[in-house]
């Protein structure tokens, strides 16, 4: 049994790095796939104060930062399918917290997967709903 588990932990041990790696390069800058995507000029989020029960739409302009409640939001970009900015959106963020030293969340955010890459904070959470274009 033992002589049967060793090559085959070897080879998992051997192999399992370039899986990662490979697995890692697929969700790398959406900006960079295969699909193309345009910039748009802003984005639609979604608030939810779970303590209160309370949701807010906002729209911040790329570039820009909002102060809402107790959140900083600033979008560097908003990417969306062509000719559909509707559709599945990604946005580049920084939220941070007010009464805290560092950001909360850093990096990009998806329409269609909110919890792929979702805000860690105890009594907000933000979500993207679209690209804005005018």
């Amino acid at each position: 049994m033992r002589a049967l588990l060793t090559p085959i932990l070897f080879a998992a041990l051997i192999g399992g790095p370039a899986l990662a790696q490979d697995a890692s390069s697929s969700l790398s800058d959406p900006s960079t796939t295969t699909a193309e995507r345009e910039r748009g000029e802003g984005a639609r989020l979604r608030m939810l104060d779970t303590m209160s029960g309370v949701v807010t739409d906002l729209e911040v302009n790329a570039g820009e930062e909002i102060i809402h409640e107790r959140l900083a939001i600033r979008l560097d970009s908003c990417l969306y399918p062509v000719g559909d900015p509707a559709a599945d959106a990604f946005a580049l963020l920084e939220i941070k917290d007010v009464r805290e030293p560092g950001p909360r969340f850093t990096g990009w955010m998806f329409a269609s997967s909110p919890a792929l890459s979702a805000m860690d904070h105890p009594r907000y959470d933000v979500w993207v709903l679209s690209c804005t274009t005018s």
